[in-house]
């Protein structure tokens, strides 16, 4: 082989491997950028940001005082007018009873005798199915304890209560327990709150 050929070798040899080398740079440049540019998107999904760092706060909670004693002012006021309506319905209802005996009084020891137009009157709205009779008096202490409450199943339980203490005072009223009807609608009540409950899941406390 010639000098000339040698050296014609050498030099193609040499510019393979400068070339290979920038190639081999150039890739290495290349691969190295595509690494920092896939940790710096990894960096960017698994990064906890401000806004999830706060939702993880806790929470704190503050008591509405005005909205409290609107509620509890407004359970007073429901029960408050049951027990009136129990009141003046029971007194009503042993009146008519009282009539119905042929006794006119507003209160028991009332012992004025009636006509007989009235007491005949009377014999009809006690009886079973009468306006004052058991069944639509305990049905119309049910309706306004259902309407005072919207139908709240909740509240069954404070109008039983009410119910109780308006059938208390109507005793006051009367001056001593009232008829056998009365007597009779206060366990027919008892009996439909009892429904009322069961009808919503809950446990009686009678």
């Amino acid at each position: 082989m010639s000098v000339n050929g040698v050296t014609s070798t050498t030099s193609a040899y040499e510019a393979y491997q400068t070339s290979a080398v920038k190639t081999t740079e150039e890739k290495t440049n290349s691969e190295v950028s595509t690494e920092k540019k896939s940790e710096e998107q990894a960096g960017a999904v698994y990064e906890p940001s401000n806004a999830a760092a706060t939702s993880t706060a806790k929470k704190t909670y503050t008591q509405n005082a005005d909205l409290v004693a609107k509620m509890k002012a407004d359970a007073e006021s429901r029960q408050n007018q049951l027990q009136s309506i129990v009141e003046q319905l029971m007194t009503k209802q042993g009146q008519t009873y009282n009539s119905a005996n042929g006794i006119w009084s507003i209160l028991a020891g009332g012992n004025l005798k009636v006509d007989a137009a009235t007491q005949a009157q009377a014999q009809k709205d006690v009886a079973e199915d009468g306006y004052w009779g058991v069944k639509q008096t305990s049905e119309r202490i049910l309706d306004f304890a259902t309407a005072l409450t919207g139908g709240d199943p909740d509240k069954i339980e404070e109008m039983r209560e009410a119910f109780k203490k308006g059938y208390k005072q109507a005793e006051k009223t009367w001056g001593g327990e009232l008829p056998d009807i009365s007597k009779q609608t206060y366990d027919a009540v008892m009996k439909g709150f009892d429904k009322l409950a069961e009808e919503a899941g809950l446990t009686t406390n009678n």
